[in-house]
């Protein structure tokens, strides 16, 4: 999405639509899924774990780390990742929130 056009939506879903794209990827789904697993900070072990490139386990480190989801911390020459408890609760809770709104019932189609 363009950036002239987000401004036109709300925060809120401007955010839901951040997350959607971090969690877009199945690479992304399954380092949050290792990340969540392990409940601790992950150093060099997530490209041991997966079947990519450092650099593109790099990239998508960034993407989760830009959506919030994650958080990076620099330990010498290593960057240690974990889940950023707050904004995953954040994430979790405005992703109910959406799917609340759905109240069912109908068959539109």
């Amino acid at each position: 999405m363009g950036a002239t056009k987000s401004s036109v939506f709300s925060v809120k879903d401007n955010r839901i639509a951040k997350i959607a794209k971090a969690l877009g990827h199945p690479a992304r789904i399954a380092i949050l899924n290792l990340l969540a697993n392990k409940q601790a900070c992950v150093c060099g072990d997530i490209v041991d774990e997966l079947p990519l490139s450092q650099s593109t386990v790099s990239q998508h480190l960034k993407e989760l780390k830009e959506a919030g989801l994650i958080t990076g911390e620099i330990e010498g020459a290593k960057v240690c990742y974990c889940i950023d408890a707050k904004e995953w609760k954040a994430a979790q809770a405005v992703l109910n929130q959406m799917f609340e709104t759905y109240k069912g019932g109908s068959n539109c189609c």
